[in-house]
């Protein structure tokens, strides 16, 4: 699994300068568009998280749509997406928030946890971790019975694991 894993991440593509100037956009729709490491990838997470009883799989948009699905799916659990504004259609809570080129607003159905819900929050990268700490602050005003938070992959140098709680289990499949 391991060599397979390690082919996946150097399927990763860089864009230099995207979206704005100085950003080094880890572009994952070139992981994605291989069966053979997407489906490495979604047996990694799958792996992970099998036995941790997990109720709910909580995807950000967009990307983490993608993979949050699919281990969903896997795990047995429903799929929660969290958006940006204007686009889920009932109550919502909303949490804005500073990212690395400026600010942002997500929203999550105010229904969508409840308090005996295990939930997995999935993105697909963890950068300077603006978006996954506002995630996190919307899905525990919910009050869930435990969160845990995973990427596809982290940006080490970014240190956005330095934002989230130390008591929250943090995973990656692999790191930049």
């Amino acid at each position: 699994m391991r060599n397979r894993i390690e082919e996946a991440k150097q399927a990763v593509r860089n864009i230099p300068d995207f979206p704005i100037e100085g950003i080094q956009f880890k572009d994952l729709t070139t992981l994605m568009k291989s069966p053979q490491h997407l489906t490495t990838v979604s047996d990694a997470l799958y792996e992970m998280y099998k036995e941790k009883g997990i109720t709910k799989v909580v995807g950000i948009e967009s990307r983490g749509f993608i993979f949050g699905a699919i281990l969903a799916a896997r795990l047995g659990a429903g799929f929660v997406p969290i958006r940006k504004p204007g686009k889920l259609p009932a109550e919502v809570i909303s949490k804005t928030y500073d990212k690395e080129y400026g600010t942002d607003t997500i929203e999550i159905h105010r229904d969508a946890i409840t308090n005996d819900d295990v939930v997995l929050i999935h993105d697909d990268l963890l950068a300077t971790g603006g978006t996954i700490l506002a995630a996190l602050e919307l899905v525990q005003s919910m009050k869930p019975r435990d969160v845990m938070i995973n990427f596809v992959c982290g940006l080490s140098d970014l240190h956005g694991r330095d934002m989230l709680p130390k008591e929250i289990e943090v995973t990656t499949v692999f790191d930049f």
